[in-house]
């Protein structure tokens, strides 16, 4: 099994697993359908936090702070709207504030942590492997939970909704994020994984190989090379590198005081031995 860390950046990496008679044009499919997955669940895992605190969004002609709302309203005579039993306000003012029980928003909390961790770059350094069906997986859990916690259903305006029922929602939020598969490049070791050939092709016929490679849009040419050392590698090099420098710091400055304990530094060493007194050793 061909194991590929597919790295866009330190934080947005995810390890998956080939072999090396698979079709390159078939890895670029997959491993761009699980990034655009990857960033789905993530919008989705945040949104869903959003919701469990601050309920559901506010059509774009509503969006502002309720406080502000609610004072101008009390000056034009207005009355205020009824606020819910577990009401909390939204600082952003995106949302309605109407959030759901406890019990239902700790559900959706659980449920957007667990999707968040699936797609952690935590999962690169445990050998976890990232498929499809894994993240489709998260998405159903998270659709679930919101139909548990709003079973008539979210606006048709809020994103969670938008994201959760349209495939090519993720298009429009994250922009130059997204690939397109029939487009995408695979580079490795500064050399492309070109369509029409094999993984085999590229990094041989071993396949217990492991590679560190780079997905990314056309024409960006090849990724700069991979740094021999990670960045929390090279925090803790740093971090050792000063200790020992501490350390022979004060170690030189303890030497430089040795002297003072040798016998020919002593001013009364000569007189002593004159007097024949100088092997004296008083206790």
């Amino acid at each position: 099994m061909v194991v590929v860390v597919v790295k866009r950046s330190e934080q947005d990496q995810f390890l998956y697993e080939t072999t090396c008679t698979q079709k390159n044009d078939d890895l670029l499919n997959e491993l761009v359908k699980i990034a655009t997955m990857r960033l789905k669940v993530n919008g989705l895992s945040e949104a869903l936090k959003e919701l469990a605190k601050h309920g559901p969004a506010k059509p774009e002609s509503a969006k502002g702070i309720d406080e502000i709302q609610d004072q101008a309203n009390a000056a034009e005579g207005a009355s205020l709207p009824k606020r819910g039993e577990h009401y909390a306000p939204d600082p952003s003012g995106n949302r309605t504030g109407e959030a759901p029980s406890p019990q239902l928003q700790e559900v959706l909390q659980k449920v957007a942590e667990d999707a968040a961790q699936a797609t952690s770059s935590a999962q690169v350094r445990a050998k976890v492997p990232t498929t499809v069906a894994l993240l489709q997986e998260k998405i159903d859990l998270m659709r679930g939970a919101v139909t548990m916690a709003y079973p008539m259903g979210l606006p048709a305006y809020d994103p969670i909704r938008m994201a959760l029922e349209d495939v090519d929602h993720t298009a429009d939020i994250y922009g130059e994020q997204q690939l397109d598969a029939s487009t995408a490049q695979l580079w490795w070791a500064g050399k492309e994984f070109l369509r029409g050939q094999t993984v085999g092709d590229r990094v041989g016929k071993n396949e217990k190989t492991k590679i560190i490679a780079k997905l990314q849009r056309p024409g960006s040419g090849a990724p700069a090379r991979e740094a021999a050392v990670t960045e929390d590698e090279r925090k803790a090099m740093m971090a050792h590198y000063f200790r020992k420098q501490e350390e022979m710091k004060r170690l030189s400055e303890e030497n430089d005081e040795d002297y003072l304990n040798s016998q020919w530094a002593d001013p009364n060493a000569l007189r002593r031995q004159l007097n024949g007194t100088n092997q004296i050793r008083f206790r």
